[in-house]
């Protein structure tokens, strides 16, 4: 691993920002690249003076954008056809997908803000919002808010701890932790507000 982290070092100090927003749309895409050991050399090359960490964070975020951008595509070309057509083998009926495109339409920009959060999900998060439909402009703003989050943390980590990927994972796994706290206190404070606003039309 540690062979892996110098040479992503090397190869992001070579490539520059370009790198960083390529290899970070790889993580939001399908192929299994995990953020975790791309934003911290970022961050390491930023306390080295080699980058700004700002415009690294940022070419992070769009990376992770167009990368969930690109899943989302994927949903909605050829997940949506071939559910709508092969649906009904594997228990997903119309009235399914509909309640779905319903959900991501009420609660999509919570879902997939929550999402870009978490790990296991934050690369997969695009792919039933592309099948829902969920408007593009809203999916864009909150997986953009999720990921420059998430970019930010991992970039900041390797400005102050470098790329000792024992520290970087000791430190991560702290932070997860708490991330997924945060998540669901943010999810009943939701929840509580839904409830709040249905006694109110009552």
């Amino acid at each position: 691993m540690q062979t892996l982290i110098e040479w992503l070092v090397s190869t992001i100090g070579r490539l520059g920002y370009p790198g960083i927003a390529t290899l970070m749309f790889l993580e939001s895409s399908f192929f299994p690249f995990p953020s975790e050991v791309v934003m911290p050399p970022a961050g390491y090359l930023a306390a080295q003076g080699r980058m700004n960490l700002w415009v690294a964070i940022t070419m992070g975020t769009l990376g992770s954008l167009l990368g969930a951008l690109f899943n989302y595509w994927v949903a909605v070309r050829f997940g949506r056809p071939f559910l709508e057509r092969y649906g009904k083998y594997l228990f997903i009926s119309e009235e399914t997908l509909k309640k779905a495109e319903q959900f991501f339409l009420n609660h999509g920009h919570i879902s997939t803000f929550i999402g870009r959060l978490l790990p296991g999900i934050r690369q997969y998060i695009s792919l039933p919002a592309g099948l829902a439909r969920m408007k593009v402009p809203t999916f864009c703003v909150f997986t953009a808010l999720g990921a420059g989050i998430w970019s930010a943390i991992l970039a900041w980590v390797g400005y102050w701890v470098g790329y000792n990927q024992e520290l970087v994972a000791q430190y991560l796994h702290s932070i997860t932790v708490t991330i997924i706290a945060a998540c669901a206190i943010i999810i009943a404070l939701y929840l509580h507000h839904l409830r709040k606003k249905k006694d109110h039309a009552k």
